[in-house]
């Protein structure tokens, strides 16, 4: 269909009579009795609380809420492949099933109070078995969307969307489609699964005990996809850390980022990311002082070859004889270095320069001790951060 809109419009119908269900129950048998109205093109949209139950992914819980909750928190770390944020004591993860989420969707809700409820193993498995039981047991062809709650990058509230489906396009591309004005849709695609789940759940609700719903209208052919396309990989998403858990990552990572670099693009550096360098510096040793030599003409033919045609360079000294301290300095330029490869820099340190060329080409005060040159740039490749070594080879504890 060139658009993913109903065009005669949707019907949205509750599915009553169903029964509380426990693990091994006939989920397609009791959903034909209450249903024998389903027609071809029909999509069924389930809570996956359903499956759960049925497909007995059901844990036993104690009821004194304190071990309740102890219990949930040991179950969702079982169930997290990599924790992405937290505040106090709620957790964002990227599930087994690569889905991301509160608390690997581990739900103490619409289940006993003595139990716990994991996720379907494979909801994308669970909707195909449903739609070809329906199939064999009704004799028609549907669609079925598994739902869960979950709330939004961005948005207040909760909506549902698809965590498994079977039988319909779960995504909806306008990529070199043109709109009524004639422009060209570049990028436009509309996550069809996760609009019906919302759809049916304006239905369904979370307090009446109707966890299925039929979108009637749509009549969608199947394309082969599953909910599990709508995952986009954790390392693609922009927003895949949350604020402090990136923080922490980066102050983890810095120090594997810096090295020595010998080749730089042409790319203008950015002069704040260079201040803010000289600020982490100073915040080792006060006492240090960077001069930044801008005119590139000025460098002495003397220099290091990688110094000179570095885009900038960085000139390090003591500046206070009377608290020369070499130790400070060493910890005011190695910091000074890693603030360049934590900004994304690339740069070259040199210790062995004649304080004599310095003066050929630079007017230095007197009293100032010079440390080194930095050569600062754009790196050609982009900078990773090395792999750490072990510390069982390389710590020693006596």
């Amino acid at each position: 269909m060139p658009d993913h809109a109903a065009p005669d419009g949707l019907t949205v119908l509750p599915v009553r009579g169903l029964p509380e269900f426990r693990p091994g129950d006939d989920l397609a048998g009791a959903l034909a009795a209450s249903a024998p109205w389903l027609e071809d093109g029909d999509v069924v949209v389930v809570t996956s609380k359903v499956f759960s139950k049925v497909e007995g992914r059901l844990v036993p819980a104690p009821t004194d809420p304190d071990e309740r909750d102890a219990l949930r928190r040991e179950l969702v770390d079982a169930e997290t492949e990599r924790v992405l944020a937290r505040r106090g004591r709620t957790l964002i993860v990227a599930g087994k099933l690569g889905i991301v989420q509160a608390a690997a969707g581990v739900d103490g809700s619409n289940v006993r109070r003595d139990e716990l409820a994991l996720l379907p193993a494979d909801p994308d498995a669970s909707a195909a078995r449903l739609r070809a039981d329906l199939r064999r047991l009704r004799g028609v062809e549907v669609a079925v969307v598994v739902t869960d709650t979950m709330g939004r990058t961005w948005r207040v509230g909760q909506t549902d969307v698809a965590i498994g489906s079977a039988g319909l396009p779960v995504l909806h591309r306008y990529e070199g489609m043109h709109d009524a004005e004639g422009n060209e849709l570049l990028v436009t695609e509309v996550a069809l699964a996760d609009e019906l789940a919302a759809a049916a759940d304006l239905v369904k609700g979370k307090l009446g005990g109707l966890p299925v719903a039929v979108v009637r209208g749509l009549n969608p052919v199947d394309d082969g996809s599953t909910a599990r396309d709508l995952v986009r990989p954790v390392d693609e998403d922009m927003f895949w850390l949350g604020t402090d858990e990136a923080i922490a990552r980066g102050r983890r990572e810095a120090g594997l980022l810096r090295r020595d670099t010998a080749d730089f693009t042409d790319e203008p550096v950015d002069e704040s990311a260079v201040r803010r360098a000289v600020g982490v510096a100073l915040a080792a040793a006060p006492t240090m002082r960077f001069a930044w030599l801008r005119d590139r003409d000025r460098r002495s033919a003397q220099l290091d070859e990688r110094l000179r045609r570095a885009p900038e360079l960085v000139l390090a000294f003591s500046a206070d004889a009377d608290a020369d301290d070499p130790v400070a300095a060493g910890a005011a330029v190695q910091s000074f270095l890693v603030a360049l490869a934590a900004e994304g820099l690339g740069s070259h340190w040199t210790a062995s320069i004649a304080p004599d060329v310095v003066r050929g080409f630079v007017d230095v005060p007197p009293g100032w001790r010079l440390r080194g040159a930095v050569g600062i740039g754009v790196p050609a490749e982009p900078p990773q951060p090395r792999a750490p070594g072990d510390p069982a080879i390389g710590l020693v504890e006596w």
